[in-house]
């Protein structure tokens, strides 16, 4: 019988493609249960520092995320905080 991965080990295995240097997931999901979108997916914070968003406006930075992430920001994943760095800015 397989197990289905949790959504932070999701979130960890699509965000290797942009080769982390630090990667820092937290599941804000509790603080938001009650409200309409509960259920809907989680609710997440990540920080991430990577060279791939190096020279790059964070819109550009939060693309990046949202590419690698998929189809799990329609379906795990209700909101996201992003904080994208480069190395020389973590």
């Amino acid at each position: 019988m397989s197990q289905t991965p949790n959504t932070e080990a999701l979130l960890r295995e699509r965000l290797a493609a942009l080769a982390p240097l630090s990667l820092d997931i937290a599941d804000d999901s509790a603080a938001h249960a009650g409200h309409g979108s509960a259920g809907k997916g989680g609710h997440y914070r990540l920080r991430i520092v990577a060279a791939a968003f190096a020279g790059k406006a964070r819109l550009a930075r939060h693309r990046l995320v949202f590419d690698a992430l998929g189809d799990l920001m329609h379906s795990r994943i209700h909101a996201l905080v992003i904080d994208a760095k480069s190395p020389d800015e973590a």
